[in-house]
């Protein structure tokens, strides 16, 4: 008893520090990995998490068979797959975080390197893709007895191709879908009747070359004026979308190479506070690759990638760039938001680009990046994983606090012997600091009651939650949007640190002390738009297990 005592203590002590500060003691040597599936049967090129618990997972189509049979019998029977036009083989996924299975899901015309977003109903809308898919609408709703499945939309498709575009949630529930390859332009989903596409010269003008275009699949984030942040290369604007007017333009970031595909970086929204009206919007976009990073690695030669971050708050009258850098080079990493307002920076490579077998010297430590702390001291090195994730890796955030990772593979179909980097099927998580148990047996919070989970925006609800001792003086109610996340980019990706007033005392029992608080649904679908978001109780920079609430 004395020694969980004094640990207790040691675990006060820190909590009574800012959140960021108390983790900085432990997270450079914590963090664990643990196999969740062997062989998922399909490597994950996209993935996401739907309000139901459950990561819808996929690839592409048209590139023979995967290893996991449809089931009852089904087979594609596609007349414009390139390779097989009778495939018995899925190519997507749903894993249930709850059972550890994965069941086979049928995806009909071709995914590759397509897009998504939900829908405030959590539909997951998903767009583009190659050749018979490059138009097409899909969705997937989710389900809880294993039912559903993909569908094409049966209306208006796209108007255009879109191949390597990337997709943002707006506050009308429409989805915005911007770029792909030679589309210098945006469009709407769904459409108002004989609607088109919305040319964005930004597109030409940041490409690269023909052949190496260097802004696809633009990092998009919603501001806090209803406008669009759009970056593609090493630019960026602010787009009204409803006239199609630049409205800003924001500094080029610094640096010798270019942020987007192929060269691949990775880009988050810093989290959006309640203490300033959810107004300043900051974002941090780290990794890519020189300039002449994807000539050099077509011939063979792998290059370094960048090293280097730039955070930029876009709602400054004067914005510009402050640079730092990471612990080592990076491409081709997914970068999350963790409940708590940290950052993880996980998956990729040192050298070389996106593309098959352009790519060397994975990186298999994730980094920790704390937003809070000084330069210098913001990144931390964390557990390393037993399996390479470069090209066409993936990762997203479940609401237990846990990161699924998947995905893998710099082939044109699936290769498992011959070459130093496979295509990978099995499926990991990583559980982050705040799991281990010197946090979670004396901090992490529990929420056992939500007064609604259905919220009208501005209204209070009640959050009841139970600690295991007493609460620290850094409380937080965090609301998660998971993101849709394909090469590099967390599409949609949006934490807010909700208001709310000072926690009641209800219950001080032994070991379990519970507490009531009334906490504010964000003011408007511009500060969140409508939709299923991860409710997140954080005790001194520990989050709880998340309950799913729906703001609209």
């Amino acid at each position: 008893m004395k020694s969980k005592a004094a640990l207790f203590g040691v675990v006060v002590l820190l909590m009574s520090l800012w959140p960021w500060e108390a983790a900085a003691q432990v997270a450079v040597k914590l963090g664990r990995w643990r196999l969740l599936v062997q062989n998922g049967g399909v490597s994950a090129m996209h993935m996401t998490t739907t309000h139901l618990n459950t990561v819808v997972m996929f690839d592409r189509t048209n590139f023979g068979s995967s290893q996991i049979l449809l089931d009852n019998g089904r087979c594609r029977d596609n007349p414009q797959d390139q390779v097989s036009t009778h495939d018995c083989t899925a190519h997507s996924i749903e894993y249930n975080v709850a059972t550890n299975n994965v069941r086979p899901l049928m995806i009909f015309t071709d995914t590759w390197c397509s897009s998504g977003a939900f829908a405030a109903n959590g539909t997951l809308v998903q767009t583009g893709g190659y050749r018979d898919g490059s138009r097409d609408i899909r969705y997937f709703v989710p389900c809880s007895d294993g039912s559903c499945d993909w569908n094409n939309f049966e209306g208006p498709k796209l108007a255009a191709d879109r191949w390597y575009a990337a997709n943002q949630i707006l506050p009308d529930n429409r989805i915005i879908v911007v770029g792909g390859t030679r589309m210098f332009h945006y469009e709407f989903v769904p459409k108002s009747p004989g609607e088109g596409v919305f040319n964005l010269p930004f597109l030409s003008q940041t490409r690269t070359s023909a052949q190496v275009e260097n802004n696809l699949y633009p990092f998009l984030h919603l501001s806090s004026d209803g406008n669009l942040f759009i970056f593609a290369n090493r630019d960026s604007i602010l787009l009204d979308y409803k006239t199609n007017v630049v409205v800003k333009t924001f500094p080029r970031m610094p640096g010798d190479g270019p942020r987007n595909y192929p060269s691949t970086g990775s880009s988050v929204m810093l989290p959006l506070s309640a203490a300033d009206g959810f107004t300043k919007v900051e974002v941090l976009i780290c990794g890519g690759c020189p300039d002449n990073g994807f000539a050099l690695a077509s011939a063979g030669n792998f290059t370094d990638a960048l090293r280097s971050c730039g955070r930029m708050v876009i709602t400054d009258p004067n914005p510009s760039w402050s640079m730092e850098d990471m612990p080592g080079p990076r491409t081709m990493s997914d970068m999350l938001i963790l409940p708590n307002g940290e950052i993880i920076i996980i998956n990729g490579a040192r050298q070389g680009v996106a593309g098959w077998s352009m790519a060397t010297d994975p990186v298999l430590t994730p980094y920790l990046y704390r937003p809070a702390a000084p330069v210098g001291k913001r990144f931390f090195i964390l557990a390393a994983t037993g399996i390479p994730r470069m090209y066409h890796s993936t990762a997203n955030m479940m609401a237990d606090g846990r990161i699924i990772v998947g995905g893998s593979n710099p082939h044109a179909g699936y290769v498992f012997t011959g070459t130093n980097f496979p295509t990978e099927l099995r499926l990991e998580a990583y559980s982050p600091y705040y799991l281990e148990n010197v946090y979670t047996d004396y901090a992490r919070p529990m929420i056992t009651s939500l007064s609604s989970t259905s919220l009208s925006y501005g209204t209070t609800f009640i959050v009841v939650y139970s600690v295991p001792h007493s609460v620290t003086d850094v409380i937080q109610f965090n609301a998660y949007a998971p993101s849709f996340t394909t090469h590099t980019n967390s599409m949609n990706q949006r934490l807010l640190i909700l208001g709310s007033k000072t926690p009641t005392l209800v219950s001080n029992a032994t070991g379990n002390v519970v507490y009531s608080c009334s906490v504010t649904a964000p003011p408007s679908g511009v500060a969140a738009p409508p939709g299923y978001y991860m409710l997140f109780v954080v005790n001194g920079g520990i989050p709880s297990v998340a309950q799913w609430v729906h703001f609209s």
